[in-house]
């Protein structure tokens, strides 16, 4: 065997082994395309991607679960998709401004769990070419635009549906009127299929496709490795990646995690899920909101967004940070701003972000590293002294201020290195290069 196909063997078992205790092997084991191996490294070297919430539930400027949080009637909400005409929608716009922020690639709502289709969908007319005044397709033309800007495209689909009667009702969405005698998987599970088809098929090359739902009723059997199947056969290089909240299953490619960093669970999602090693991403809103939220004005500062997205290069992560279009189709005026400032720190600062692994230094309560081949960036975010130590093997030859290339001393021993800084560290992000042995 050439030496080639043994690493691919190896990375492929690698993959395999931490969801061996969680089921049981007995088919086939997932082995990765080598177009798909190259896809989770760019992924990786990406680093930054944007979120974007939107659907018919932007109308009522409540969030994307208003359906079911007021428990609104099916046939009533869906009425809102026959005043749905965001006008100002603008693909160039919004992949332009997103591009500028530094981010590499957008993750869009193509389904969520309210039903509505926001791709033109042979499968339902409930979407937003059939279903709207609207009638343009918001994925094709962002498919288009993302591929004139150089950004990948990732979709996001959920697996829970409050709409159709054939979704078996799990534990949400119980008192929208739908009926309870028209429960059928095997129709709901073709259904997706086709709809994963379509959007694997007309709308060119997509990065990843984005689960979530199966939370909703858990024990169920969503016949996930045939899915996953499916997707992999279309398009190979294509990620799937399930917000489920558990260890990641045979098939996945990269794993998620919602509102937290790798190994933090302040927002309570994460407990039942270790850290693998497929790639990682974690996402964050900009405000409190995923959907369109009218009264929530409560946007975290720039520093605070940019502090984050360091921290999770610092732990080898992705962060997909989410904005909640208007219902006119606008991006909201301080997300376009939060954009703005992360891009221009990111204009002089991105390249010890982008391309990227976790460095030699853990995190700490200070800061984190990262590291692209000899070159080693030590991010410290919140210090307040001159003096850093950093518990690391690797000789250093060389350091220096990043940004402008000053010289700061240092001095190492068997335990670690020892910055000398010029100053007290101040503003977002100081950071020094570390040049390695």
């Amino acid at each position: 065997m050439h030496k080639k196909s043994l690493v691919f063997l190896f990375v492929s078992l690698l993959e395999i082994l931490p969801h061996a205790s969680a089921q049981s092997l007995k088919d086939t084991p997932y082995v990765p395309s080598e177009d798909n191996l190259q896809a989770r490294k760019k992924f990786q070297d990406d680093k930054f991607g944007i979120f974007i919430h939107w659907g018919i539930y932007s109308m009522v400027g409540h969030g994307e679960w208003y359906m079911n949080n007021q428990n609104i009637q099916r046939d009533e909400y869906a009425k809102l998709a026959q005043g749905f005409f965001p006008s100002k929608f603008d693909a160039a716009a919004w992949v332009s401004a997103i591009k500028a922020s530094g981010a590499k690639y957008i993750t869009i709502t193509s389904r969520h769990h309210d039903g509505f289709s926001m791709f033109g969908t042979k499968q339902s007319p409930y979407n937003i070419v059939d279903g709207t005044p609207f009638g343009r397709d918001i994925i094709g033309e962002l498919a288009e635009e993302c591929r004139k800007q150089g950004i990948t495209l990732n979709l996001y689909y959920s697996h829970l549906d409050w709409y159709r009667d054939d979704f078996p009702v799990g534990g949400t969405g119980r008192n929208l009127g739908r009926p309870t005698d028209r429960q059928n998987w095997n129709s709901y599970y073709t259904f997706m299929n086709n709809q994963l088809t379509e959007l694997l098929t007309n709308y060119g090359p997509i990065g990843a496709i984005w689960f979530d739902g199966i939370w909703d009723k858990r024990g169920f059997d969503w016949q996930l490795e045939e899915q996953y199947e499916l997707i992999h056969s279309l398009q190979p290089s294509c990620l799937v990646g399930n917000n489920h909240h558990v260890t990641p299953y045979r098939g996945e490619d990269f794993q998620m995690f919602e509102r937290d960093l790798p190994g933090e669970n302040t927002a309570g999602y994460s407990a039942g899920q270790d850290i693998s090693i497929l790639p990682l991403e974690t996402c964050q809103t900009m405000n409190g909101s995923w959907g369109y939220n009218i009264e929530d004005r409560n946007y975290k500062s720039a520093k605070t967004l940019i502090q984050l997205l360091v921290r999770a290069a610092g732990k080898n992560a992705n962060l997909l940070l989410n904005i909640g279009p208007q219902p006119n189709g606008e991006l909201p005026q301080m997300a376009l701003r939060r954009l703005e400032e992360i891009g221009n720190w990111m204009d002089a600062y991105g390249e010890t972000i982008h391309g990227t692994r976790g460095g030699d230094v853990a995190p700490h309560s200070w800061g984190v590293s990262t590291r692209k081949g000899n070159r080693l960036f030590i991010h410290i975010l919140e210090y307040e002294d001159s003096r850093l130590f950093l518990p690391m093997e690797a000789k250093v030859l060389k350091a220096t201020k990043f940004i402008d290339g000053t010289p700061v001393q240092f001095s190492q021993d068997k335990e670690g290195v020892t910055l000398k800084l010029p100053e007290i560290p101040k503003g977002i992000d100081y950071i020094v290069e570390l040049s390695l042995k």
